[in-house]
């Protein structure tokens, strides 16, 4: 067998290794960014725990072929980069739709998490939802508002009647 062919079977094998394992993948087409937005886009990604990279389209499809993901063959045309990762469904279509809002040149394409396909619409659907902290900050608030309520109101009532 060939050097090339070996090399590879060896990318799929990397695309494997980081899709089965991945919570969320994103399907981005980065033509017209430059090489500042790429690295800068790469760092966000980096920085909240995923993986991009871009890989040939053949290539990731018979890595995701493997794993039963099928994207339709019309997503994996074109330059296409994609995002994994291994902790936040939410992370990577979050970072893609905000490099897309940002440089306007880039365009999500699709996604893959808990097992399900993806559309653009639905990866922007998903990238909408807020951050876990916020989600907390959002429920601690809600649980206190009754008691900061009543506390409230025992308190005008106890100055009423001073």
């Amino acid at each position: 067998m060939s050097a090339n062919f070996e090399n590879k079977k060896l990318v799929v094998e990397e695309i494997v290794s980081h899709a089965k394992d991945a919570k969320a993948i994103v399907l981005v087409d980065y033509k017209g960014l430059t090489v500042a937005q790429v690295t800068e886009l790469r760092n966000n990604f980096r920085e909240n725990g995923c993986v991009y990279k871009v890989y040939k389209n053949r290539l990731l499809k018979r890595a995701f072929e493997s794993l039963g993901i099928n994207f339709d063959a019309g997503l994996l045309e074109g330059t296409t980069a994609v995002a994994f990762s291994n902790t936040d469904a939410v992370a990577p279509a979050k970072i893609a739709v905000d490099g897309e809002n940002k440089y306007k040149v880039i365009k999500v394409k699709a996604g893959y998490a808990e097992g399900k396909l993806y559309n653009e619409t639905e990866i922007k659907a998903l990238a909408a939802i807020p951050s876990k902290e916020v989600l907390v900050a959002q429920l601690l608030g809600m649980l206190t508002s009754p008691m900061r309520s009543l506390a409230v109101a025992v308190s005008e009532i106890a100055k009423k009647n001073a």
